[in-house]
């Protein structure tokens, strides 16, 4: 581009002094000028168009950055010339050609820095979603080690009644940590206005709705909590359950999950299960689907997942 450019304004001036004022309307400062103006005024033969173009164009390009503006005036004026008349009739067509290669050379040019201009986007846009996701991830372990701590505290509480609000209330949170579609506890009433079934809360993975109830009892749970549930979750059309328990399964409540699994998808959880998943980061989500594998697949309610 140097070379055409150099090759190319004298063409498009006439005289020496025109071609200092194009460089001059093009931004170049006069003290950049100053000397070449004085040989041209005091001696014009001792130096041609040619030497002038590339003089001023070498200055221009050492001053780097400070003068970028000038040199993209420059190319601009050279692509943008039509005036070939005022050239002299013997470079006219010389003029025309080198105007129409420096055209060519920019657009060449235009297009790897379009080129080079995408890729720094793309890059950039990767890097803005790798900060995101850091950020989010960032986010979502100390969420995790809040709600691990709030759930190891309800070992220690004594008021059962309190343990369990909390308890409700902390699950929830952990169930929506990764994403599960969660409601929270709801009573059905009778028309007389009495509590006919109350409902701990309901999840939903992949599509399918399933009925939590959170028990902290201080022995195993038996047959009777885990029937209740079972006859909620019969109730109603296409749903699952699951059951978590502080205290553990007996092992005739535990069979009865495994025979109810010829009807429906019934999953048994240890609460300390749910503290031991937060404190290594792991997916609540992805940990339920896999009870839920291990139901389904294994005939197994209760598994460590």
């Amino acid at each position: 581009m140097f070379a055409v450019l150099k090759d190319t304004i004298p063409l498009l001036c006439r005289s020496k002094l025109d071609l200092l004022g194009f460089f001059r309307g093009a931004g170049v400062a006069e003290s950049e000028l100053a000397d070449l103006r004085r040989r041209v005024v005091e001696d014009r033969d001792s130096i041609n168009k040619f030497e002038i173009a590339r003089q001023v164009l070498t200055r221009i390009n050492e001053r780097g950055e400070r003068d970028l503006a000038v040199r993209r005036e420059v190319v601009r004026r050279v692509v943008q010339f039509e005036d070939f008349y005022t050239c002299w009739p013997d470079d006219q067509l010389k003029a025309k050609g080198l105007v129409a290669e420096l055209s060519r050379l920019v657009d060449v040019k235009d297009s790897f820095v379009r080129m080079r201009q995408e890729r720094d986007a793309e890059r950039d846009q990767r890097l803005a979603t790798a900060r995101t996701k850091a950020a989010q991830l960032a986010q979502r372990r100390a969420t995790g080690h809040l709600l691990r701590d709030r759930l190891a505290r309800l070992f220690a509480m004594t008021d059962t009644r309190q343990r369990g609000l909390d308890l409700e209330a902390v699950l929830n949170e952990v169930f929506a940590l990764d994403g599960i579609l969660i409601r929270e506890s709801f009573a059905l009433r009778t028309e007389d206005g009495m509590v006919a079934e109350q409902i701990d809360g309901v999840v939903e993975i992949d599509g399918v709705q399933y009925l939590v109830e959170m028990k902290w009892h201080a022995e195993k749970l038996g047959m009777d909590p885990v029937s209740r549930h079972l006859v909620r979750i019969y109730g109603r059309a296409g749903v699952g359950g699951v059951l978590i328990s502080a205290s553990g399964f007996t092992d005739p409540a535990v069979n009865e999950c495994a025979r109810a699994l010829s009807q429906r998808v019934i999953v048994l959880a240890g609460l300390r299960e749910l503290v031991l998943l937060l404190e290594r980061q792991g997916d609540v989500a992805d940990w339920l689907r896999s009870k839920i594998r291990a139901a389904t697949i294994d005939r197994n309610p209760l598994v460590e997942a």
